[in-house]
């Protein structure tokens, strides 16, 4: 048996009127999903418990079948994970941002979380530039990743700081948070200042703004935790397996989990990725192995935008490039099982996460349900999981 879970992160949105108010996901050509859905399970299931936040990190740990509010302790350890950093106990990974800030006299605005979605070679140069001028003190260290994305680890620092996302603040006034009072925060704010005046005129952001792209002008931590203690799929399912995707997080949760996190050439976690790339690496992995996640971030960076047009074609991209040709990759090798969802809602009114139960479909189901693939449809199913990590169960049956 060959189990696959395909993850379109932030699919579910709300309607619109721009739509005649329908979803994104209602108004998308998705062929694949439907018949999926038709010929499967279909049902909501509540990714995000009550008492955490509304990030992929606690959606796809649930996803991933463990409890988030067990084994979640942030999203900064699990991207190190992914990257290879060996976290100590006493080390505070934070997820580290280069955003876009607009000075407007005393009031800070988060124009962009992701400078624009600057290129992974830019960022590199300008986290290089980073580690040799910020002030660090022994032992935190700054680590590159992916666009965007990046690491910083901090020693012996508390753990609970009211740090926040920057995806949740885009358009919005981050003064407030700037000058936090806390007296365990105040480091972190320190540091995110002292970027300003490193980052203003470096020439990768003097070229940004002569091209008209966001400079990154600022770091930005977040998500902070130390190492969580999670059992792998082998000792709890008796499966071995990999994950595919662009992004840490996703990567870091498989190795947790002790899956191999796959590597693909050209996966953006945009519109851009290449799709082919990461289907061949996951059917590819299924030869040997007895499990595949494979996560599509587009339709989530789209949301974070508030672009509609992007996010349906990252959703269609989705059906027609990940979805359709999984299937039929599953087909050719006998009996499986497939599980097909997104993690969260990514709304392009809001631009950011929500905590609304996720659609999803497992096929072959016991019995079909007759219904497309679409948030109103999988809330008439009449199946409705309250907590996310009971999703494996369906995928798994007995083993779950």
């Amino acid at each position: 048996m060959k189990y696959a879970v395909l993850i379109g992160d932030g699919m579910g949105d709300y309607p619109l009127a721009e739509l005649k108010g329908r979803t994104i996901l209602e108004a998308a050509a998705t062929p694949n999903l439907d018949a999926l859905a038709q010929g499967g399970l279909l049902g909501l299931v509540q990714t995000i418990p009550e008492t955490k936040e509304s990030g992929s990190d606690v959606a796809n740990m649930a996803i991933m079948g463990y409890d988030p509010a067990i084994y979640h302790t942030g999203r900064g350890p699990l991207e190190a994970a992914s990257l290879g950093v060996r976290l100590e106990q006493t080390d505070l990974a934070f997820r580290l941002n280069l955003v876009t800030l607009e000075f407007a006299g005393s009031k800070t605005f988060m124009r962009d979380h992701s400078a624009g979605h600057i290129g992974t070679d830019e960022a590199h140069i300008l986290l290089e530039h980073l580690a040799a001028t910020l002030p660090l003190n022994a032992g935190q260290k700054l680590y590159p990743g992916v666009s965007y994305r990046h690491l910083l680890v901090w020693p012996r620092l508390p753990a609970d700081l009211p740090t926040i996302p920057p995806h949740d603040w885009r358009d919005k006034e981050v003064s407030w948070h700037l000058a936090n009072g806390d007296r365990n925060l105040a480091p972190v704010l320190d540091l995110v200042k002292a970027s300003w005046p490193i980052l203003a005129d470096h020439p990768v952001n003097q070229k940004r703004r002569r091209s008209g792209l966001k400079p990154a002008n600022s770091i930005w931590p977040w998500g902070q935790g130390r190492p969580p203690a999670m059992s792998a799929y082998k000792e709890r399912f008796g499966l071995t397996g990999a994950v595919v995707s662009a992004v840490d997080l996703i990567k870091g949760l498989g190795v947790y989990a002790g899956l191999k996190p796959l590597d693909v050439p050209g996966a953006t976690g945009y519109l851009d990725t290449n799709c082919e790339g990461k289907v061949q690496a996951a059917l590819t992995a299924l030869q040997d192995d007895d499990f595949v996640l494979l996560h599509l971030e587009a339709p989530d960076e789209a949301g974070h935008q508030g672009d509609w047009k992007a996010k349906l074609a990252a959703i269609e991209m989705f059906d027609h490039r990940v979805v359709g040709p999984i299937w039929a990759g599953l087909k050719e090798m006998g009996e499986f099982r497939l599980l097909v969802l997104c993690d969260h809602y990514t709304p392009v009114t809001v631009k950011t996460h929500t905590r609304e139960p996720v659609p999803f479909l497992v096929y072959p189901g016991p019995r079909p349900s007759g219904r497309p693939f679409t948030e109103k449809e999988a809330s008439c199913s009449g199946l409705y999981l309250p907590h996310g990590h009971l999703l494996v169960g369906l995928l798994f049956g007995s083993r779950g």
